[in-house]
């Protein structure tokens, strides 16, 4: 069934969704920390910014990324003097453009773990003589690692399916910038239904397992705390 079927977009897809992950995980827990402690009309404005690609059309942003970061644009014009390739049409660029789209996936639930668990546990841990990166790896993380869990997950299942923002930083290159959801159109756009078919269906299937053992761990962790 496989014969004749090019699973490297599956395998460009699950990098990107590796990288910009890690990347958002890595990034974004001091964001959310910081969302989480800040009050008034800041927090209000930058919980708006970061929750915009839920609503923006995702050719919106990837136009706007382009013209950034393409190489007439600011980042672009200052990452190419460095001598570096372009961004755009580029696995950096797709991990860019993915990290912004789903940034709000990952946000979200961390921020809303930092503010369920309160400043009391930190507090505590500082006067045991615990220092800021002892205290959050000690304290803050294993008691917000449900939220790591769902931020985590949310994030690499909404790169997955990532097809407007990639196509217009990435293009559709084969080997290079083709992910698997924009070799799906071009399957079914020429009437390609068989390879259409085992993508789609490898897909789904990855994304039900995925899904799965989150919940069933996430249950488990639920458990254990009660």
């Amino acid at each position: 069934m496989l014969e004749g079927i090019d699973l490297q977009p599956l395998w460009i897809t699950l990098q990107v969704a590796f990288y910009t992950t890690v990347l958002l995980i890595v990034l974004g827990t001091p964001l959310a920390l910081w969302l989480a402690r800040v009050q008034g009309m800041k927090k209000a404005v930058f919980e708006a910014m970061v929750a915009l690609p839920l609503v923006l059309p995702p050719t919106v942003l990837g136009f706007y990324l382009l013209v950034t970061i393409g190489p007439g644009g600011p980042i672009g014009e200052l990452w190419a003097s460095f001598g570096f390739a372009p961004l755009t049409f580029s696995m950096a660029g797709l991990v860019i453009g993915s990290f912004l789209y789903s940034l709000p996936f990952a946000i979200q639930p961390l921020m809303h773990g930092f503010e369920q668990l309160g400043s009391r546990p930190n507090e505590v841990a500082a006067t045991l003589g615990a220092g800021p990166i002892d205290r959050f790896f000690s304290v803050m993380l294993p008691l917000t690692r449900r939220h790591y869990l769902v931020a985590a997950t949310l994030a690499f299942a909404h790169t997955v399916g990532e097809f407007g923002v990639i196509l217009m930083i990435g293009g559709n290159i084969p080997g290079v910038t083709q992910v698997a959801s924009i070799a799906i159109y071009d399957h079914v756009d020429a009437l390609e239904y068989t390879q259409a078919h085992v993508l789609s269906a490898i897909m789904l299937v990855m994304s039900l397992v995925v899904l799965t053992i989150v919940y069933g761990v996430n249950r488990r962790m639920e458990v254990k705390i009660g």
